[in-house]
């Protein structure tokens, strides 16, 4: 049974978290300002509630075409690792547990909550309140769709801070703005150049190079160190789990943590494929997410990988356009069959 503060969190839409979450931009640092705004599309409240009262939930996640691990409450302490903020996470689900304990009435707002908070996991964690905003969002939005008794039973599992998260935050923030060196004369070089690709900072091999003006996909793909398919049935080709390659199936989609001004301008099907799929990524030429078999780089980037794909932006979302998809290779034709079906017939 639910207590007064998750009947507080839940009657909120997913517009209004977004909401507080935009007006608490400003307050959050930079390592995190992009990490939490790619974590809540990763885990929209929207396809939760959707689901969540679907009749056949089973049925509804197979229309959907989701792929890979969808629902928080099977990665509670873990699918904000991204963050900068998952070092506090501890002391997070310590406050927010004993905020829902002692909540008895709902005359409060979702902001004030986030920032009541965040000032007391910053007051115990001894760091200043821009670096626990973020991960006090996080943290209420999966309580919100786990449950107290899930959310305060789940084992806390943060390791330290490796490679490029064990550094300050400004440091992070300032090593994702850097370019590869491309050698003395590297300003002359007008083909040949590369760039690294960071899509686990916490690991010292979480990277791969590719050329510039290349989709990240391809690049992704040439990157055979690992077996990539043991660790996700979903990764065939590369750690970038890829269908189509055509903007068709939206299995690639990522969140940019750094370099987003380094990428391609969304172009028109990947902005409407976007939509299709579900994945807010905004109005913005140069979003926060993108579909890694469409966006180019044109310098270094840091992004991080969501473990799920699906297509449900018209059945949650609404006012979505029939999908059209394009020939691709010939393994995904399934998968844009079942796709196809599921949007034209209304999910």
């Amino acid at each position: 049974m639910n207590n007064n503060f998750e009947d507080f969190l839940d009657r909120h839409s997913e517009n209004d978290w977004l909401k507080a979450l935009n007006d608490l931009l400003p307050a959050i640092h930079a390592v995190d300002r992009n990490a939490t705004q790619i974590w809540f599309r990763f885990y929209p409240l929207s396809l939760y509630k959707y689901l969540r009262n679907a009749e056949d939930k089973a049925v509804a996640v197979q229309k959907f075409v989701i792929q890979g691990s969808y629902e928080l409450k099977d990665q509670i302490d873990s699918s904000h690792a991204f963050l900068y903020g998952h070092r506090f996470w501890k002391s997070v689900k310590d406050e927010i547990s004993k905020r829902a304990e002692s909540l008895n009435d709902a005359d409060t707002n979702l902001t004030d909550e986030i920032r009541r908070i965040t000032k007391a996991v910053a007051d115990h964690s001894k760091v200043d309140e821009s670096l626990t905003v973020g991960i006090v969002a996080v943290g209420l939005m999966t309580l919100t769709q786990v449950g107290l008794e899930a959310f305060k039973n789940a084992a806390v599992e943060t390791s330290a801070p490796k490679n490029l998260m064990k550094k300050s935050p400004d440091q992070i923030v300032k090593e994702r703005a850097k370019d590869d060196s491309q050698g003395l004369f590297g300003f002359l070089k007008t083909i040949d150049k590369q760039w690294t690709v960071r899509y686990d900072e916490r690991a010292n091999d979480g990277k791969f190079k590719l050329m510039d003006d290349e989709e990240i996909a391809s690049g992704a793909a040439r990157d055979q160190s690992q077996n990539w398919l043991a660790k996700d049935p979903r990764c065939g080709e590369g750690v970038i789990p890829v269908e189509c390659r055509s903007a068709a199936c939206g299995t690639c989609w990522i969140g940019i943590l750094g370099g987003t001004e380094k990428l391609s301008d969304v172009a028109a099907r990947e902005r409407k494929q976007m939509k299709i799929f579900g994945y807010n990524q905004g109005d913005d030429p140069k979003p926060i997410l993108r579909l890694a078999c469409q966006a180019r780089a044109h310098g270094a980037v840091s992004i991080v990988i969501p473990p799920w794909n699906g297509v449900f932006g018209k059945k949650v979302y609404g006012n979505v356009e029939d999908v059209e998809l394009e020939p691709a290779t010939t393994s995904a034709a399934k998968l844009r069959e079942t796709i196809s079906d599921a949007v034209k017939s209304g999910q």
